[in-house]
């Protein structure tokens, strides 16, 4: 096995209606499973309410920009930008204070 792949294992996530392999970081394997587990359920509602008029492939995209909006949703939360503004500003006064 490379050196940098010894932390990576196969595992098989259930998703929905089928299992699929994927070689993950031992540390995260918590962490797809959840994800398949999130996507199983999003995607079974989405099936129950639109089974009759929409196909699979549709369902499916609706399922992604479900979890994509919420991804972009936390993005937009976690923007440190206007923070780091503020402490620079607020770390050049002081230091200009500092000086005289």
């Amino acid at each position: 096995m490379a050196e940098g792949n010894k932390d990576k294992f196969n595992i098989k996530l259930h998703v929905y209606d089928e299992y699929i392999n994927v070689a993950i970081n031992r540390d995260e394997e918590q962490l797809y499973r959840n994800a398949a587990k999130l996507v199983t359920e999003r995607y079974g509602i989405y099936t129950q309410m639109f089974k009759a008029t929409k196909s699979d492939h549709t369902i499916a995209l609706m399922t992604l920009i479900e979890i994509a909006l919420y991804h972009q949703r936390l993005l937009g939360h976690n923007d440190t930008e206007p923070y780091d503004h503020i402490l620079a500003q607020l770390t050049s006064e002081i230091e200009e204070a500092l000086k005289t």
